[in-house]
Parts: C-alpha cells; structure tokens; sequence
C-alpha cells in the first residue's frame, strides 16, 4: 500500500433523526444539516427481528452541500433509511458567549435512499 496515500472515507446506514436544516451561505452556497441514528445489534439482538432493541444507537452529525443539499432538500425527511458515503471533518469556532466549541461531522458526497418513501 502506498503510504503517502491518505484516505478518508465513511459509508453509513441509518434513518435520519430530523428534517434537513436547508440553508445559504453568505456566498450563496446551499448546505444542509441532519443527523443519521446507526442502530447497533448484539449478536444475541439481531437486527433482523424488528421487535429487538438495538444494543446502541450512535448518532452522526452530517453536512450536505449544493447538488447534495437540494437532494436531501427535495428527499430527505425524519425517519428516512438512508445509506451515505463522505469524509470525516473536525471543526473549531467560538461560540456567540466566546466558549470555544468543536464537532466532527461527515461531508456527504453521495445518498441514496434505502426505503419507500410512503412507508417511512
């Protein structure tokens, strides 16, 4: 493997804890905020048998933008199945107390939609 090679890539399934928070920057650029609940079964648990419980869930911030935006724009709702690829950021800011904050969230570069849309 080439060792200079640098990959960061995440691939998730999961349903959609909220509605896409859709917005523009102030360069215009469409972006759009969600999160995506991963359900976690034990061996025991499986995720085949609707009625069990997850073991966990894990929660992911994720950020869309512009082509990748106006999908989960016009796609995108709470509860939605969804499997998305990206890259893991970390990012820094003060808040408006001037508290430093960070987060890491994943930079969506493809969705698709895993369920029907009526059904969800």
């Amino acid at each position: 493997m080439n060792t200079t090679m640098k990959a960061n890539n995440v691939e998730l399934i999961g349903k959609l804890g909220m509605n896409p928070e859709v917005k523009a920057t102030s360069t215009g650029k469409k972006v759009a905020r969600f999160t995506l609940a991963h359900l976690a079964f034990s061996k025991k648990n499986n995720a085949a048998d609707e009625n069990k419980k997850p073991a966990s869930v894990n929660w992911f911030n994720l950020v869309a933008w512009e082509d990748q935006a106006d999908v989960a724009e016009q796609y995108l709702f709470k509860g939605r199945k969804v499997h998305v690829k990206g890259r893991l950021i970390s990012r820094n800011w003060t808040d408006k107390s001037g508290q430093k904050r960070t987060t890491t969230e994943i930079v969506v570069n493809d969705i698709v939609m895993m369920d029907d849309p009526m059904a969800a």
